[in-house]
């Protein structure tokens, strides 16, 4: 695993328990709701986190891109799948998007490199 995949994996998990250690209800009921929301249903696993990564980018949210990313990944997800649905979010989130677009594609790099 690369060390920007690590990192932000370490990152994110310290802070999530940090934040879930401090028993705050609404915090722990939306964390939950996300979890809930990307269970398979009505759609699979993958488009539902294809989906996030459109709304992650359009609004934006590199972390948020990121955690999508690797869950795209781990769901099986081409890099062609990716850079077709980061180009719908590029699409509709307009030219503000593309410095967000770079860094998806740099990370999904470094997600590709876990192969080797």
């Amino acid at each position: 695993m690369s060390n920007q995949v690590k990192e932000f994996n370490a990152y994110r998990s310290k802070m999530n328990e940090k934040l879930l250690a401090d028993n705050n209800k609404i915090i722990k009921r939306i964390f939950n709701l996300d979890t809930n929301a990307y269970a398979a249903g009505a759609l699979d696993v993958k488009t539902k986190e294809l989906l996030g990564l459109v709304a992650s980018a359009v609004l934006r949210c590199d972390d948020c891109v990121k955690y999508h990313l690797e869950s795209s990944y781990n769901e099986g997800v081409s890099k062609e799948e990716v850079m077709e649905t980061l180009g719908i979010a590029t699409l509709v989130g307009g030219t503000i998007v593309v410095p967000h677009l770079r860094r998806a594609y740099e990370y999904w790099e470094e997600l590709e490199k876990q192969e080797g």
